[in-house]
């Protein structure tokens, strides 16, 4: 990367999705990095990233800790951008935005300030979709899944490029029908490093679930692109078995991404300057 640049960073939906498309014809994966500062960002980048997305709980495993949702996402995700933006070149940048915050009454506002920021686009970050019951119990006062729903749309008639995570057949069905553009079939927290989830699917389940809420979402919207994520789908090597067992398009990755190649490759840097000998 080059110190100087004056080239400025310029997407809009038609041409994200054309980018997606002729890698897909090409019979690579679309790969999604969950980056929360400039140096995976950046290292994102270079290796080949598709899609580079900025989510607020990548604060979470920056700082060592577990995945972990914060109190007020949309601010703490709009305030991550600048550092991003200032070290990607050439890869739309997504942010994950939270339709159900209370202080974003109108979807209108929360689209907007995703836009003005600079984003190329918005994924439904956090998703009341990680707790089904707490979804349909927040429905009524349109904190649901149907909000989300609904930003999608919004934004799809706006001409602005979506994601959706979706953690339920249900979720995927209702973010198909509002237009989606990049589904992402979400199998449960990331398994492997420090602190992933021992409970997680198992791959084969992991690629079944991805493959059901493909199977739905195509019924509602056949041009939709569907990546997967989570679950025991952790390493790309994970990732032989989901393409050889599924129709997903490529993946989405963000402790996988940002959390264990840093802490593998830290601990085993370290563990190497540790293990040589002094001069006696």
């Amino acid at each position: 990367m080059a110190w100087e640049t004056t080239e400025e960073r310029s997407f809009t939906r038609a041409s994200i999705l054309a980018a997606l498309r002729k890698t897909i014809a090409e019979g690579k994966p679309v790969i999604g990095a969950g980056s929360s500062i400039g140096i995976v960002a950046r290292s994102a980048e270079a290796g080949g990233a598709d899609l580079i997305i900025v989510y607020s709980t990548g604060k979470t495993r920056i700082w060592g800790l577990p995945t972990t949702p914060l109190l007020h996402s949309n601010p703490v995700t709009l305030s991550m951008y600048d550092e991003i933006d200032n070290v990607v070149d050439h890869t739309p940048i997504i942010g994950g935005a939270h339709a159900g915050d209370p202080t974003y009454r109108r979807l209108p506002r929360l689209v907007g300030a995703f836009r003005e920021k600079g984003f190329d686009g918005i994924i439904n970050f956090p998703s009341a979709g990680v707790d089904p019951a707490r979804a349909a119990m927040r429905e009524h006062v349109g904190q649901g899944l149907r909000r989300e729903a609904d930003m999608i749309r919004l934004a799809r008639e706006q001409d602005y490029f979506t994601m959706s995570y979706s953690y339920t057949a249900e979720q995927a069905r209702i973010n198909a029908a509002a237009g989606v553009d990049v589904q992402v079939a979400h199998t449960g927290w990331t398994a492997g490093g420090d602190s992933g989830r021992s409970d997680a699917p198992s791959l084969e389940r992991s690629a079944d679930l991805v493959q059901e809420f493909i199977d739905i979402t195509r019924r509602e919207n056949p041009e939709c692109i569907c990546l997967a994520h989570g679950g025991s789908i952790a390493t790309p090597e994970d990732t032989i078995y989901l393409y050889e067992h599924s129709d997903a398009q490529g993946f989405v990755g963000a402790s996988s991404i940002e959390r264990i190649p840093i802490e593998r490759a830290v601990k085993q840097t370290v563990a190497d300057f540790k293990n040589q000998k002094l001069r006696a």
